[in-house]
Order: C-alpha cells, then sequence, then structure tokens
C-alpha cells in the first residue's frame, strides 16, 4: 500500500511540475494564438536566475525575484521582437521563438557554463515531509518529518517494516501548484483585469474602443506567461537539477500536455499533466515485462516468445514513450484534446 501512497504522490508532484510549465504556455496561447517554442527555456533561465539570486539574496526572495526577472525578459521579447512578426502569420512566430530558445540555450552555457550547478533547496525543504512506515505487526503510519532512528529497523527478525519518505521539495512544488493554479482561475474569471484580458482575445476592437491598450494587453499576458515558467524553473531546478540540457528534457513533453488537454485549455493542461504524471511515474516504479506478467499469470511461454526483444521490454523502458502514443492517440480520436475548445 504505501509504494501505491508514494508512486501516487510522486506522480502528482511530477504532474504538477508539467502544469506548472504548461500553464504558462496554455495562457499565452489562448490569449494571443501563439505558441512559445521558446517556453521550456524560459524555464531553464528561471532555474538559473534563482540559483544566482539565492546565493545572495536567499532562496525564499530568489523564489519570487527570479520569476519577476524572467517575465519582464519575455514582455521585453515579446514587444521587440514577437509583436514585429505577428502580423505575418503562425509560422515566422514559430520560426522566432525557436530561435530564442537556442539564444537562451547558448547564453546559459557562455554565462554558467556546460556542466550543472548545484542548486539546494533551502534547509527547511531538506529531507522527506513526511514518512510512511508499514509494519507488519502496527499497519501503516505516517510520521512528520524523517523517521525516527530504530523505527525503521525491527528488533524480530519476523518482523517485517518499510519506510518510504516523501521529499519536502516535492510536497513544496505540489503546494506551489496549486496555488498557482487557484491564484491563475481567480485573475481570470474575479478580476477586472482577468476580463480585459479575455475580451481582448475575442472582440480586441471594441477593447481598444473602451480604451485599453491591447498590444500591451498581450505583451503582460506573455511577460506573465513566460513568469510561471520561470517559477516553475526555480522549483523544478532546486528539486531535480540545473543544467543546459533541462530545457530539452521538458520541453517535447509539455506542448504534449497542451495538446492532449486541449489548446489553449487551462483546466484541460491540468487534467493532462496529472494524467501523463501519474501514468509514467507507475511505469517506472512498475519495473514489468510481458514475459514477466505472463509467468506470473502461470501462462505457457513458448521459447519464440522468450527470444522475441518486444516482449522482453519493461513498463519502465518504454515510459519516455507513452505520453507521445497517449498525444497520437488523442490527434486521431479527439483533435481537440481532452477539454479543448479549439482544433489543433
Amino acid at each position: 500500500m504505501e509504494f501505491f501512497i508514494i508512486s501516487m504522490l510522486n506522480g502528482l508532484s511530477y504532474g504538477l511540475l508539467l502544469f506548472m510549465l504548461s500553464s504558462g504556455l496554455t495562457l499565452i496561447f489562448s490569449m494571443m494564438g501563439v505558441l512559445n517554442f521558446a517556453h521550456a527555456s524560459f524555464y531553464m533561465l528561471g532555474a538559473y536566475i534563482g540559483y544566482t539570486l539565492s546565493g545572495s539574496i536567499g532562496f525564499w526572495a530568489a523564489l519570487v525575484v527570479a520569476p519577476l526577472l524572467v517575465g519582464l525578459l519575455g514582455a521585453g521579447f515579446e514587444r521587440f521582437s514577437l509583436r514585429k512578426v505577428h502580423k505575418y502569420g503562425h509560422v515566422p512566430e514559430l520560426l522566432v521563438t525557436f530561435g530564442l530558445s537556442y539564444i537562451i540555450l547558448e547564453l546559459v552555457q557562455l554565462i554558467w557554463g556546460r556542466p550543472a550547478v548545484e542548486f539546494n533547496p533551502p534547509a527547511i525543504l531538506q529531507g522527506p515531509a513526511f514518512t510512511l512506515i508499514n509494519s507488519s505487526i502496527d499497519g501503516m503510519h505516517l510520521v512528520w518529518g524523517a523517521a525516527p532512528d530504530g523505527a525503521c529497523r525491527a528488533a524480530d527478525a519476523a518482523v517485517r517494516i518499510v519506510c518510504s519518505p516523501f521529499p519536502a521539495t516535492r510536497a513544496a512544488m505540489m503546494l506551489v501548484a496549486v496555488l498557482m493554479l487557484v491564484g491563475i482561475w481567480l485573475m481570470l474569471t474575479r478580476t477586472r483585469i482577468g476580463y480585459v484580458i479575455q475580451a481582448a482575445l475575442t472582440h480586441p476592437d471594441m477593447v481598444e474602443a473602451l480604451g485599453h491598450n491591447v498590444p500591451r494587453v498581450f505583451m503582460l499576458v506573455f511577460g506573465a506567461g513566460t513568469a510561471l515558467a520561470g517559477l516553475a524553473g526555480v522549483i523544478g531546478g532546486s528539486t531535480f537539477v540545473t543544467e543546459p540540457a533541462m530545457a530539452a528534457t521538458v520541453g517535447s513533453i509539455i506542448f504534449v500536455v497542451v495538446v492532449v488537454g486541449g489548446m489553449g485549455s487551462l483546466a484541460g493542461a491540468f487534467v493532462a499533466s496529472l494524467l501523463i504524471g501519474v501514468v509514467q511515474t507507475f511505469a517506472v516504479a512498475i519495473d514489468y515485462s510481458f514475459l514477466t506478467l505472463l509467468s506470473q499469470l502461470g501462462l505457457p511461454i513458448s521459447d519464440a516468445l522468450r527470444e522475441n526483444s518486444i516482449a522482453k521490454l519493461t513498463l519502465s523502458q518504454v515510459a519516455p514513450i507513452l505520453p507521445y502514443l497517449f498525444l497520437v492517440l488523442i490527434l486521431i480520436f479527439r483533435p481537440r484534446g481532452l477539454l479543448g475548445a479549439r482544433e489543433t
């Protein structure tokens, strides 16, 4: 049981990190119709800026300042570059953001180098948030923080005790992602600026006639979307690893999330993120092959099947393929995505 709970929490935490990334991309696309190929690069930039700032002003201040700086850079890019090619259609927009991703990558390697940097979380987030202790005698119970000394060792060899800690960094990641989701939803549905942003998408001429600067609204939306990527970068960089390859690692996955959830649908991105995070985590954790499953079911296995390389593949080996397989199936059977309103 503890295996299922910890695996589910790990899947949810990974899925919520994907949502933190994809929410900014979804916000930009739903408001502006722009697919930002450099979105994962802003995620990487947030991690490196957060790493640099945390050494001087502390982690918690860097968690606030780094996303703001990334958002300013994103707003500046929209104002001085993206806006000028917007009138030429989607292909120039894709190309200019694609080029920006390589510029950011080269700048990161030039400033911080190619090796990974040591971006440590604060002391309060180091160690487990809680530990699940499953005993064959006392059952399963939860202990906040690390398990006490001796709690994971049985005095009797006949007693089986399994301790499963859950990292505090992942718990903090889940909390920040949920707060971010609530904040975005409240801003878009309960504030005047949210109404202006949504109206600027469907009726830009009317919004401009009411005295609002529509290009400035779009610039702020793009900056907010990149700021969300920067926030995810600070959290993800301190939880996992901060290196130049981190943008390429998640870059394709977030586009899978956006398409599977539905282009422009924030709720769809949330559902797709959790779904992909949980499925991938369990696929890695349950290291079973087709042959192992047949043998556990007691079914006969032929010699030809034993030698088949495909039958020997485990779920953990095919786990990286699963999101893209899901993407293909969604595009075939439901092109609009799970909760999307736009045709992809």
